[in-house]
């Protein structure tokens, strides 16, 4: 039985206090999600700013605005959906106020430094902290972004510590089922190399190219001539600046590793274009196109 139906049969909330840091788009959504299936109780809202976890109390994300302090003093759960580069402080004030039979975790988009940081500051109380990361999202910001659908059929890597207990792991887990996400467990090192490919790569090109267009002398000229492929290319470089500056710096030697070879495979294509190669061109392209049909078509996500 799966989390959806267990709590089908159960008027006991999965997780009674929910607490979330963080009400953008993981956070809310997450919050939304939890909601809409029943499996969360109260949800307390913790942040920086004080507009964004009003509006977050208006869209009735969260039932209520409070400190982490307070939080702490409540939460069954705490979900870190910060930038990851505000983790390891977090963690740090998080620590000796934590209570024994609470859960943390976090939706941070690389792993192995939230790992490192845990390993650093939670001390006795690793066991604790399951470590995740949704692979769903949108260029859009704040909590008028979230969807209580955000992470329906979408991937949710978890990468628990050795010291992670079976029931913390189990209770996250079942969180995201709820959600209507596929969970896999993996290594945090094998998540970050992966998603250097997939994830961090991709937005690091559309944000150079739309820079580099929106820096041209004529910029205007070329953007008011700009279509849907355009659009299509650069829509992630909408996204936080903030949180993909922390993503690329968390995840650099991997990011740098796959720019060498995407750097390599641009080589190739332009030495065919230079060469006026028609054939070793359209093998290129033949090449990109099968593969990313077959993606799609397999992905669901053409």
């Amino acid at each position: 039985m799966n989390a959806l139906s267990q709590r089908s049969s159960d008027t006991t909330p999965l997780i009674p206090v929910l607490a979330i840091v963080g009400l953008g788009l993981i956070g809310g959504s997450f919050a939304a999600a939890l909601k809409a299936a029943g499996g969360a109780g109260r949800i307390l809202g913790v942040g920086r700013q004080p507009d964004t976890l009003s509006r977050a109390q208006s869209l009735r994300l969260i039932d209520q605005a409070v400190t982490l302090e307070q939080a702490l003093e409540q939460a069954d759960v705490v979900m870190l959906a910060t930038p990851v580069g505000a983790i390891r402080s977090l963690l740090e004030t998080m620590q000796p106020l934590l209570r024994k039979d609470t859960i943390v975790t976090d939706a941070g988009s690389t792993k192995f430094d939230v790992v490192t940081a845990a390993r650093a500051v939670l001390g006795s109380k690793l066991s604790q902290f399951v470590p995740g990361h949704p692979i769903a999202g949108a260029e859009q910001v704040g909590p008028e972004s979230a969807d209580a659908n955000l992470f329906r059929d979408r991937n949710v890597v978890l990468t628990p510590l050795d010291e992670t207990s079976d029931d913390a792991l189990s209770r996250i887990t079942a969180a995201w089922q709820l959600c209507g996400a596929r969970v896999l467990n993996m290594a945090p090192d094998i998540h970050d190399t992966v998603l250097a490919s997939v994830s961090h790569v991709p937005h690091f090109l559309s944000s150079v190219f739309m820079w580099q267009v929106a820096t041209a002398e004529d910029s205007d000229l070329r953007l008011s001539l700009a279509g849907s492929g355009f659009r299509d290319f650069t829509r992630i470089s909408a996204g936080s600046p903030e949180v993909w500056r922390d993503i690329f710096l968390a995840n650099r030697t991997a990011v740098l590793t796959e720019l060498d070879q995407v750097r390599h495979a641009l080589t190739q294509a332009e030495q065919a274009l230079q060469a006026g190669d028609g054939p070793a061109l359209l093998d290129f392209l033949e090449r990109a196109a099968l593969a990313r049909r077959f993606w799609g078509s397999r992905s669901g996500l053409s």
